[in-house]
């Protein structure tokens, strides 16, 4: 290396002196230094080495060193963690000005955590690392305790993380308790047959049933399991630490292309401000120019956000990209700010199998845009993940029937297979899923037994 801590301290403040004058608003920063095999192993553990063990982990940690060893992929610059203070992880190995780039491109990331509202009303970053040391320490009691033990433990871990993301999708929406859902649909009752009285004379309207379980269709299974399942408590406690992880990690997969764009933008920023010396500012422009490079047949979020924000600033100004990092998650960012002109500008096109082949469908054209924007918000953040709840639960024999909301992509049948016998490990007794197969309406089954059918 050409320098070292003190060179690292001196460019943070001056970078942290622009951030404060340009408006970015973010927790107390601190970094840590670490190598390559550091790295690699808090990328697969998400940036939480204190985070229970679990094989997946092992297993990504050997794929992503053997990748990396070959020069199949490369390392993060940086992992920075959603927390206060807010924790930022830098590769020892780069150099001075890809340091500097990443200290403000950390920054960006910090303001963007502690103020776009899905992280503001889904997580508490005071006790981020409180919650998966916590989480971490009981799941090893759980593994240590000769009455459970790792195999128990681990069944539960997989059934658990394979539905993980079968959670509730809009974040801050308070959901009813039972009782508020029964007034509800007793007024909507009274009201629906008020309006039939005078228009159709007395015609009564039916009521719902008030005593099916759920009231309404249920998004949040893992949720619906705690409370209706049939596990022992240490069983419930750890399916509660896989779905309050997740709820840590759902805004990041919400804002994916916002926030990368977000802390592309701002180092680059940060950096025209810093008026490098000539030898720093060729690299700058170069390693900038890899970060925001498009990306062959998928889309580059750090390009894709970048693109849009500085298109925002130079529309609007700074107060519209401030109000957008505030309110927006990806689906909403791309529908209203991605224009028919960025789209031909970044040479977006859309492509679709015919057979055994992949041909271009859409192009961005004028009509094509459109579907695109369409294509690309409906595959954005959590829309990526097939939409399933629960319809109903027999009371009597514990039947689970769930339904995938379709809306025209097919489910990949043999993980959908394999998702329902976890989910067997779990609920315990037989699960009827809806879905739509080769344009036909049908039930795939899962029984106790974990036999899969089609009926």
């Amino acid at each position: 290396m050409d320098y070292n801590i003190k060179d690292l301290e001196k460019w943070n403040y001056r970078i942290e002196e622009i951030a404060k004058n340009f408006g970015l608003d973010y927790y107390p920063q601190e970094f840590e230094i670490i190598d390559y095999s550091d790295m690699l192993a808090y990328e697969v553990y998400l940036g939480m080495p204190a985070r229970y063990p679990h094989w997946s982990f092992g297993k990504a940690y050997d794929r992503l060193k053997t990748l990396y060893q070959y020069n199949f992929v490369g390392l993060p610059y940086e992992m920075v963690i959603n927390s206060n203070p807010c924790i930022a992880y830098l590769m020892k190995d780069n150099t001075l000005l890809l340091q500097i780039l990443t200290i403000a491109h950390v920054y960006g990331h910090n303001d963007f955590f502690k103020n776009n509202r899905l992280f503001a009303e889904a997580t508490d970053a005071n006790y981020t690392i409180e919650m998966f040391k916590s989480n971490g320490d009981r799941i090893r009691q759980y593994i240590n305790d000769p009455s459970i033990g790792y195999e128990e433990v681990e069944k539960i871990l997989d059934a658990a993380h394979a539905i993980k993301l079968q959670t509730d999708r809009a974040i801050g929406v308070k959901k009813l308790s039972i009782t508020q859902l029964k007034d509800k649909i007793i007024r909507e009752y009274k009201n629906d047959n008020s309006h039939n009285d005078l228009l159709k004379g007395n015609v009564k309207k039916p009521i719902k049933d008030i005593n099916k379980v759920p009231l309404e269709p249920e998004e949040d299974i893992l949720g619906f399991i705690i409370n209706y399942g049939e596990l022992y408590e240490w069983q419930k406690d750890i399916v509660q630490i896989v779905k309050e992880e997740t709820k840590y990690f759902i805004p990041q997969i919400e804002t994916k292309i916002m926030n990368e764009g977000w802390a592309s933008f701002w180092h680059y920023n940060i950096l025209k401000e810093l008026k490098l010396p000539q030898g720093l500012h060729l690299e700058f422009m170069k390693r900038h120019n890899d970060v925001i490079t498009p990306l062959e047949g998928r889309v580059n979020p750090y390009y894709m956000g970048f693109k849009i924000y500085e298109n925002l600033y130079h529309t609007y100004g700074w107060d519209k990209i401030f109000q957008v990092r505030l309110l927006e998650r990806d689906e909403s960012f791309i529908r209203r700010y991605l224009t028919e002109e960025l789209c031909y500008e970044m040479n977006l096109f859309q492509y679709g199998k015919h057979g055994k082949d992949y041909t271009i469908e859409e192009v961005s054209d004028e009509r094509g845009f459109k579907e695109i924007k369409n294509t690309l918000c409906e595959s954005c953040g959590i829309g990526m993940i097939p939409h399933i709840v629960i319809a109903d639960m027999n009371t009597n024999n514990k039947i689970l029937t769930l339904e995938h909301k379709f809306d025209g992509r097919e489910l990949e049948m043999s993980y959908t297979m394999e998702t329902l016998k976890y989910l067997v490990d779990l609920w315990k007794h037989k699960i009827i899923l809806k879905t739509t197969l080769n344009g036909k309406d049908i039930d795939i089954v899962c029984d106790i037994d974990k036999q899969v059918s089609y009926v």
